[in-house]
């Protein structure tokens, strides 16, 4: 990881040495994009990926004054790169100074490592997105109708706050696909963090692109509410494994989350973009509603929910088999022994009134004694 001493220093552009020092690296390439804006020659193009692109000023009906709105284009690319470097950055100091001091503490095994690094990420990911994601409901009012979801698409503008969310969302999932490789992930864990990376990549992206932020947005904060659940219970069982009941809570609002997922996204696609008065195809305006893309849209929401659904029902099933056995097992240590038979007297013993002797000489002798 960036930003550790090491003793001693790998070749220089070695695998080891960019996987150790890859956050120095990144660091100095996002300060020399920031020294850019010193010069006035590199000025115009350091902005392009520090600030937001694409502002446009209008006079809203119901304010008085003039608004800055936002649109997208090709230069959100330049500020993608340059805050997937900052997520880079700040992921290096999160598990430098937070979860690696955690690690030495709870001595994990290397599986347990693995996913309590990745959980651990996750959950200050989601838990700033969520918090953020809130506010920027709260302040739109986002959630009071849900015909706000479609009335008057295209939705080409965005306040600023709308804007950044998106890149900033764009960012951080991109950013995920080199932390693979830095992070030194299993082979075996690679193909599961590729599957809801790319997922995440692709829906983000698409309804940013096709101008659907609005219910993105709506979608996304109940989602991040379940996942950050999920992650915090887990670093939470990693510490005690008897802490377990975040994991029942988390079932349950998994479930409901896919219920209001699949609700919102019929209704959007099935009914309300359908009803609306600007039907057609147009880049330039930025209007995508047509039949193909709604059904191509909902078609992906829908499988990427029962998808998701059925790796909940094998984590739930594998979760059931583990407590079965477990339980069976401490039945049979718990079990009463079982009570030991009765022995048949020995012949001559205390059984029946007869007392044993404690003479072991044979008849004949006590004969010959006695006479």
């Amino acid at each position: 990881m960036g930003f550790r001493k090491k003793n001693k220093s790998p070749p220089v552009l070695s695998h080891e040495f960019v996987i150790q020092n890859h956050a120095d690296m990144v660091s100095c390439l996002a300060m020399i994009i920031l020294l850019g804006l010193m010069f006035e020659v590199t000025a115009k193009f350091a902005i392009m990926f520090i600030t937001v692109q694409y502002n446009v000023t209008q006079v809203l009906e119901d304010k008085s004054e003039p608004v800055n709105l936002y649109q997208y284009g090709p230069k959100d690319v330049a500020t993608v790169f340059f805050y997937l470097l900052i997520a880079v950055i700040l992921h290096a100091l999160i598990q430098e100074y937070i979860l690696d001091k955690m690690n030495r503490r709870l001595h994990l095994s290397k599986t347990k490592h693995s996913k309590f690094n990745e959980s651990g990420q996750l959950a200050a990911f989601y838990l700033f997105s969520f918090i953020w994601g809130c506010s920027i409901l709260t302040a739109e009012d986002f959630a009071i109708n849900p015909t706000f979801l479609w009335e008057g698409y295209p939705h080409t503008h965005m306040v600023f706050q709308v804007k950044f969310f998106y890149i900033c969302q764009i960012a951080y999932w991109l950013h995920a696909l080199p932390e693979l490789y830095f992070q030194k992930v299993r082979k075996e864990d690679i193909p599961r963090q590729l599957y809801y990376i790319c997922l995440y990549v692709v829906h983000i992206t698409g309804a940013y692109v096709l101008n659907l932020h609005r219910l993105g947005l709506v979608l996304l904060v109940p989602h991040y509410l379940v996942e950050l659940l999920f992650h915090a219970s887990r670093l939470f069982y990693f510490s005690d494994e008897n802490k377990q009941k975040g994991f029942t809570l988390w079932a349950l609002l998994f479930v409901i989350a896919r219920l209001l997922t699949l609700t919102l996204s019929v209704l959007t696609f099935g009914f309300g973009l359908p009803r609306t008065g600007n039907q057609g195809f147009s880049l330039a305006e930025g209007n995508f509603n047509v039949l193909t893309i709604r059904m191509t849209c909902l078609a992906a929401i829908c499988l990427t929910q029962a998808w998701m659904m059925w790796k909940f029902i094998n984590f739930q099933l594998k979760k059931w088999r583990e407590h079965s056995q477990n339980q069976a097992s401490k039945k049979k240590v718990v079990s009463p022994k079982s009570k030991p038979h009765k022995r048949e007297p020995a012949r001559g013993g205390a059984a029946n009134g007869v007392v044993k002797s404690e003479d072991k000489t044979s008849p004949r002798a006590r004969k010959a004694k006695a006479s």
